[in-house]
């Protein structure tokens, strides 16, 4: 997986570097300025040829002294650069680049920019990591203006005003600016996939310093809680191969997954969820409903096993009878005084769970719910079911405006939260998915930057993720967060092979062409 650094945890690493003399300040520098003029002529290769005019905003801090490097850069390149400054660098190492850079500066007001010629580029390095207060509203107004001018902006480890450890705006700063082309160093920041990242910073490019070995100590000796990954689907190839390949033996030992159906009118979720955990590799599955829904599943069922379940006691004697690994209760389940005790027996079996849809609102009414969930459970809400779970770290979330001060409160921290209050993993969804244990260990899967996946946003695909969970949790003892992150990579894969015109019933079915595609097996 990708490590995803905080502002703080970044700052680490340079330092850890610097103080055991592998590298200085100044080197650090120059390679990132170095890296910022890489990326934009790789990116925009029409730029790399020719006479060109650049606007580099630059702030007082070694993200300005990162603007000097690059406005230095440029200009030997026969640009026309022209430097507006915030402030005096204030940094020994901005301080000397400032100084390096002959031609001087001009404030950083909407006045001195109009009088410029209009940028081909505009670089903003005025603010970067570890930001922690709004840039104020004369600022707002003169980042507005140099954004407004240029035909290309690209911004220097983040767009100015934004909260790398969020995903937020700070302060008045809300949406005010929004680049072409972020780059950031070393690693990827949290804030670049959470929140506003994507929308604020356009698209994500990662220069390298030469620091990871100092990265991999700081990873090494940091607890679970400190340590946010990002699944790569090129790195954790290997990891996820191995997740989907089925070994020798029969269909139970590969699994059995009971979902539990709401009544007549209400079964296509649990069918939904039923299908992909028996596509995803589960060894067999079963279908729970009520007397009054039996005939309408068996109209629509065929490899899916159909059991009826009534009640609590009916589901006791399921699981009684063995050979069930996994359940899955909540899809289309209802919000009745009965659907709770069927929760509560769900829960009383010990054994794997998903809890999605209906069980996760169930939950939020019964205080006994939440009380009587377990370690080998996993809670899949959206963002409304979350506020219901826990409207406090919710709330949090939602804060903004001028008191908004950083690092703000992200939705790894409220995920991390919630999972410590249950006592279990909770998969928050969305764009950016956040998948967190109790320890405070944290995954992201982000269908973002050049992995967006619109089509999920379909009526029953969170249905189709709970199964493809629980498909996978089935199988063996396999850790129920990575089953969690496997099952949020092949969600969104499906959606993306799809393309425009997903229902949710397409995407079960659309599974063997991704994994063939990751095993490397030609479909012909």
């Amino acid at each position: 997986m990708t490590e995803l650094l905080t502002s703080a945890q970044m700052r680490a690493v340079e330092m850890a570097a610097i103080e055991a003399g592998s590298v200085t300040g100044l080197a650090l520098m120059e390679k990132a300025g170095q890296g910022v003029v890489g990326a934009v002529f790789k990116r925009y290769p029409h730029l790399a040829e020719g006479d060109h005019v650049c606007q580099v905003l630059c702030g007082p801090g070694n993200n300005g002294g990162d603007g000097y490097v690059i406005a230095r850069l440029l200009a030997a390149r026969g640009w026309a650069v022209h430097v507006f400054a915030l402030a005096p660098a204030k940094t020994p190492d901005a301080k000397h680049n400032a100084e390096r850079w002959a031609q001087g500066s001009a404030p950083l007001t909407v006045a001195g920019l109009t009088a410029a010629p209009a940028p081909d580029l505009t670089v903003d390095a005025v603010f970067g990591t570890g930001l922690t207060r709004g840039p104020g509203e004369d600022l707002v107004t003169a980042l507005r203006c140099a954004y407004d001018r240029s035909a290309l902006i690209v911004a220097v480890d983040a767009p100015s005003g934004f909260c790398l450890d969020s995903g937020r705006w700070l302060g008045g700063a809300d949406g005010c600016v929004a680049a072409d082309m972020t780059v950031t160093f070393e690693s990827p920041k949290v804030g670049h996939y959470l929140a506003q990242g994507p929308e604020a910073c356009g698209q994500l490019e990662t220069v390298d310093l030469g620091l990871s070995a100092w990265r991999a100590a700081r990873s090494a000796s940091a607890a679970a809680s400190e340590n946010v990954r990002l699944l790569d689907p090129d790195r954790d190839a290997a990891r996820l191969r191995a997740h989907f390949t089925k070994g020798q033996g029969h269909k139970y030992s590969h699994g059995h997954v009971l979902v539990l159906a709401g009544g007549m009118g209400r079964t296509g979720a649990a069918r939904l969820a039923a299908r992909a955990a028996l596509r995803v590799g589960a060894g067999a599955v079963t279908l729970a409903a009520p007397g009054s829904a039996m005939m309408e599943c068996a109209n629509q069922v065929t490899a899916v096993m159909l059991r009826r379940c009534d009640s609590g006691a009916d589901l006791e004697a399921l699981v009684g009878a063995g050979k069930i690994s996994t359940l899955v209760i909540g899809p289309g389940l209802g919000l009745e005084d009965r659907h709770a005790g069927l929760v509560r027996a769900a829960l009383a079996t010990g054994l794997r769970c998903v809890l999605d849809a209906d069980a996760l609102t169930l939950i939020a009414r019964h205080p006994e719910l939440r009380a009587a969930l377990h370690a080998d459970c996993i809670l899949t809400p959206h963002m409304g079911e979350f506020a219901r779970l826990w409207p406090d770290l919710a709330q949090r979330l939602t804060d903004g405006g001028e008191a908004l001060t950083g690092p703000a409160f992200s939705k790894i921290d409220a995920t991390r939260a919630a999972a410590a209050s249950a006592g279990c993993t909770v998969l928050l969804k969305g764009p950016d998915t956040v998948i967190a244990e109790p320890n405070g260990h944290a995954n992201v899967h982000a269908a973002l930057y050049d992995h967006t996946a619109p089509w999920l946003a379909t009526a029953g695909a969170g249905d189709v993720l709970a199964g493809f969970i629980a498909g996978g949790m089935a199988q063996s003892t396999r850790d129920a967060a990575w089953c969690a992150a496997a099952a949020a990579w092949l969600h969104v894969e499906a959606a993306r092979a799809f393309g425009p015109g997903l229902i949710a019933e397409d995407l079960p079915e659309i599974v063997p062409n991704v994994l063939r595609k990751l095993f490397g097996v030609s479909s012909s």
